[in-house]
């Protein structure tokens, strides 16, 4: 049984009061006995003190991206190391999202060496892959998804994977207002199942969290929570308002 997992990701949204006040309200609004993984990417100045509100709460902390260098340090203005994320109290980190692949340029390869990088550090990798429209109105989306699973976790090894979440993200419908199907979303994520079978068995496989995002909201939750392969969920624009969040999280 895997547990839902439910990543909130806020992209380059909120001041550092404004997360704050975010994180309290969804630690005070938790029920006990919940059985789902909440995860919150701040942006990086809000890491800190969203981890000392959330504290020992069942909320983990996540960052929306990592620099590659396995030393942990450099010269590389702008960026963000692997141990400074850790040291700010992150647990999972989002790689290879559609966003840094399409407006930063960023390769499979690089995807790849973050995601090393983060398991490295014990930072669980979100990792994203996913076609264009463009690709998928061609027939070419499950050739591009398994060219981003075979680049993306190149040299990653059997025990690591155990650390993996994998996002399905449909390019062509993140922050459109269009969203997969669930049977679209499904389809993808039987394929990513089975590739991960494959190539790491199928007992790794039955346990692999995938997870879907594109246009998630509280209208399409229960529908897309609802198929077999759907293990949670990556949101972006309708985990920026507390309501709408949670609306997402009560979805049963």
């Amino acid at each position: 049984m895997i547990n839902p997992i439910i990543a909130a990701n806020w992209k380059m949204n909120k001041t550092i009061g404004e997360a704050a006040a975010f994180a309290r309200e969804l630690k005070g609004s938790l029920t006990e006995g919940m059985e789902m993984d909440l995860v919150l990417a701040p942006p990086f100045t809000a890491l800190s003190r969203v981890a000392e509100i959330l504290g020992d709460s069942p909320i983990s902390l996540a960052a929306q991206n990592i620099h590659e260098a396995p030393e942990g340090k450099g010269a590389f203005t702008g960026e963000i190391s692997a141990a400074m994320l850790v040291d700010a109290g992150c647990k999972f980190v989002i790689v290879g999202h559609s966003e840094r692949r399409t407006l930063f340029g960023e390769t499979d390869e690089r995807i790849n060496e973050k995601l090393l990088t983060a398991l490295r550090y014990r930072l669980k990798p979100i990792f994203c892959v996913g076609e264009s429209l463009n690709e998928r109105e061609k027939g070419k989306a499950f050739r591009v998804i398994e060219g981003q699973l075979k680049e993306g976790l190149k040299n990653v090894v059997f025990d690591d994977t155990e650390n993996v979440i994998i996002a399905y993200e449909p390019v062509w419908a993140i922050g459109t207002g269009r969203t997969a199907t669930p049977g679209q979303a499904e389809e993808i994520h039987r394929y990513i199942r089975d590739f991960m079978a494959e190539y790491y068995g199928s007992d790794l496989a039955a346990r692999l969290p995938v997870i879907y995002g594109g246009s998630v909201n509280p209208d399409n939750m229960a529908a897309l929570m609802a198929e077999k392969d759907i293990n949670g969920v990556l949101v972006g624009g309708a985990s920026l308002k507390i309501d709408s969040f949670l609306g997402i999280v009560n979805y049963q």
